[in-house]
């Protein structure tokens, strides 16, 4: 697997694919499958974790020989898991018995780092990847060479993840010197097709032609046309490279690879192929398009592998869990107070690390300390917890940020109708990003005493959100897989979420959550509004159907272990 990010090795997190290069490859090991992770040092990857040097790779990149060097270590999943010596024999006719362990190789060069070991660079918005696409182009070159040159031990099966590991796809299927690697079949994981790493084909330092200059003059009009991207024809783009040249897409649910073959329209609150529908539908037409959903980690394994969302089947199949998923009860006052001081805890941990205190941090602080001085009072504590987690984006939160009228944003309505409904209940949102929407948040966050919010992200207070919550807000524009909800739902908190990706494929609508569509952004948004008050309305008026609704999330299960079967028989069987 090749991959940008990988949430086993502390620091290496930004999204959801982090999880997935965590939890996959253990997973995989019990099928008796082998996974080795290739991704950039990020200047500290291999300091940190005492990875052995093995190896200096040398490549053209541009007009200069850049010299890569290249660590190895145990993959921290496997040994976290007690799988690392997991073994197995090999059948083929050489009949040769090979220890099943898995690696990390590390690669490292200066183009790899950021300031304060950042994974991404944030480029300047008239340049957007420009740091970035030169980074992962190198990175991706390396790779080829490192495996030409045996310093990575022989695969069966190469596993591209997002546009970052494009152009290692693209050298597979063009550079005359990689064409060894075309015999290893290739799978290509799509987790964000909204982030496509487009660049420039010339005259830029950060541009095709800079980084393969010799490749440039090689390439057939009809390769020029298969990284081209289809709506800048001066640019490139490896997403699409990763689409067109692989041999299987892997979208990372059913839904959103449905949705990524319809054209967006933005406009009206569809976001789909981004642009490469095109790609998409051709590919699909193959029969090579395959939706397969991410997984969550559970410390009750249910009895069955996933509760099915058809209606008939509900209800009988949920029975089946019932025995090992724990009992949920009522949030308590003292844990809401646990809450609070998680906040607090966190907000000063972010301090800690800035020159200066920024006013978001400072409302937030101020706040919590009031709720805190609140919690032992009966009378006056807050008794309901809506929270939501998740980066300040668009793809997260434009429903929010739409106009409501005379009362504000979406996010001032939803305050206000949570508290009409429950006087006493408090919203917190955690969550760093955009700068912009971050400076609205503050100023809604300053005028309304029922919400909170977090302008950061601690691993530990996410945690608390999902245990102590009751209702999580996922109103996310569109969701290739989504990992909040299945958080959220694990700990029995249900969730208010967007019909569309993989919030539709795991939250069955009005049986352990709230679904809602619309045919454009004001009617989502609107409807967001209503399933709001149905769900503020059952938790007062009903409140045990209420709770029964949150046994039945915390009771769904997705595991890993049925992904890595269908990533055998889908993905991975020829």
């Amino acid at each position: 697997m090749i991959a940008a990010e990988n949430d086993a090795i502390k620091g290496a997190k930004v999204g959801g694919m982090a999880d997935v290069i965590r939890d996959l490859p253990p997973a995989l090991a019990k099928v008796d499958v082998c996974v080795d992770v290739a991704m950039p040092n990020y200047g500290f990857i291999a300091k940190d974790n005492n990875a052995e040097f093995i190896a200096k790779v040398v490549v053209k990149f541009g007009a200069n020989l850049e010299t890569i060097d290249v660590y190895k270590m145990p993959a921290p999943f496997l040994t976290a898991t007690g799988l690392q010596d997991k073994s197995t024999q090999d059948t083929s006719s050489q009949g040769k018995s090979i220890e099943l362990t898995s690696s990390v190789y590390l690669f490292d060069h200066h183009l790899f780092n950021s300031p304060d070991n950042q994974v991404y660079t944030e480029g300047a918005p008239d340049r957007p990847f420009a740091e970035d696409a030169t980074k992962f182009a190198l990175f991706n070159l390396v790779v080829a060479q490192a495996y030409i040159d045996a310093v990575i031990a022989p695969v069966d099966i190469l596993h591209m993840h997002d546009w970052h590991a494009g152009m290692l796809v693209m050298l597979r299927a063009f550079a005359s010197e990689y064409a060894a690697l075309k015999a290893l079949p290739c799978v290509f994981s799509i987790h964000n097709l909204a982030l496509q790493g487009i660049r420039p084909i010339r005259e830029d330092v950060s541009s095709f032609t800079a980084w393969f200059p010799e490749l440039t003059m090689k390439l057939t009009q009809a390769q020029k046309i298969q990284i081209s991207d289809p709506r800048y024809a001066h640019c490139i783009n490896p997403m699409k490279m990763g689409i067109e040249l692989s041999d299987k897409v892997h979208l990372v649910s059913p839904t959103y690879a449905n949705e990524v073959l319809m054209a967006s329209d933005h406009q009206n609150g569809f976001f789909g192929g981004e642009g490469l529908e095109g790609s998409l539908l051709d590919k699909h037409h193959r029969g090579d398009v395959v939706g397969i959903l991410n997984g969550c980690i559970y410390e009750t394994q249910a009895t069955h592998d996933q509760v099915s969302h058809d209606q008939e089947s509900k209800v009988s199949q949920v029975s089946k869990v019932s025995k090992v998923a724990k009992s949920v009860k009522p949030v308590s006052s003292k844990q809401i107070a646990q809450v609070f001081e998680h906040s607090q805890q966190a907000v000063i941990k972010w301090l800690g690390k800035s020159e200066y205190v920024k006013a978001v941090d400072q409302i937030a602080l101020t706040r919590l300390q009031m709720l805190m001085a609140k919690q032992s009072k009966p009378s006056v504590a807050c008794d309901f917890l809506m929270t939501s987690v998740g980066r300040l984006t668009d793809q997260k939160v434009l429903l929010l940020r739409q106009a409501n009228g005379n009362s504000g944003s979406i996010l001032q309505s939803v305050l206000q109708r949570l508290k009409q409904a429950k006087p006493k209940a408090i919203f917190i949102l955690l969550g760093s990003g955009d700068k912009q929407i971050a400076a609205e948040f503050q100023k809604v966050a300053a005028n309304n005493d029922n919400f909170v919010f977090l302008n950061g992200y601690d691993d530990s207070l996410s945690t608390s959100l999902y245990q102590y919550g009751e209702l999580f807000m996922m109103p996310s524009s569109f969701e290739p897989c989504g990992i909040s909800q299945l958080l959220a739902m694990k700990h029995g908190q249900v969730c208010i979420a967007h019909g569309v990706g993989g919030l539709r494929d795991t939250i069955a609508d009005k049986y352990n959550g709230w679904l809602f569509e619309g045919n454009n952004l004001q009617h989502q948004a609107q409807q967001l509004l209503l399933v709001l008050e149905q769900a503020l309305t059952m938790h007062n008026d009903n409140p045990d159907e209420y709770l029964a609704m949150r046994q039945s999330a915390s009771e769904v299960r997705f595991t890993w272990h049925k992904v890595a079967q269908e990533y055998l028989e889908k993905l991975y069987s020829s």
